[in-house]
């Protein structure tokens, strides 16, 4: 019989519009509501703004990483840089002692080196232009007057014109 009250009571309750008092499970039900309803009305506020702290946070992030970047950059080129002076320092040393030992056995050898070469071609230049002139000097006085006998001169000239215009025999 106590069931039978309970339910005799709610529906007189429900019916009845004039009772202001609702029941707990209904005061939840609209609590949700109020609170759905203040969620989207400040929803999209608050959505925005935590956009914006984003945007923010992220480019502060980025300016932050570019900053690093640059400074290990930088590090890692006076690295690079200090172990490229040093290995072309030791590469210049090993090529010198290479290149004295080399030229060390080519003496041994009998070998001239460059510095004789370029002394030889410096000479035998020399040489040249001295012959050189001295054909320059004594051509003019050969080509002038060429010996047949002692005492007489034959232009040179007209005997090798003479000679090319001879006829040549035909057996």
């Amino acid at each position: 019989m106590a069931k039978s009250n309970d339910t005799t009571r709610n529906k007189s309750s429900a019916a009845n519009p004039q009772d202001n008092t609702p029941p707990n499970a209904q005061h939840v039900w609209l609590a949700g509501l109020g609170a759905m309803a203040k969620a989207q009305e400040q929803g999209s506020k608050a959505i925005e703004a935590l956009l914006n702290d984003g945007l923010n946070f992220q480019r502060k992030s980025q300016a932050e990483a570019q900053q690093r970047l640059q400074e290990a950059t930088e590090r890692l080129s006076h690295i690079a840089s200090d172990f490229g002076q040093q290995t072309t320092g030791r590469v210049d040393k090993l090529e010198h002692l290479f290149e004295d030992r080399v030229a060390k056995a080519l003496h041994r050898l009998g070998m001239p080196s460059l510095l004789d070469m370029q002394m030889l071609n410096d000479r035998v230049a020399q040489l040249e232009a001295q012959l050189a002139a001295l054909q320059t000097k004594a051509a003019p006085k050969t080509a002038a007057t060429a010996k047949t006998a002692p005492g007489q001169t034959v232009p040179a000239k007209p005997q090798a014109a003479r000679a090319a215009k001879r006829p040549k025999k035909t057996a």
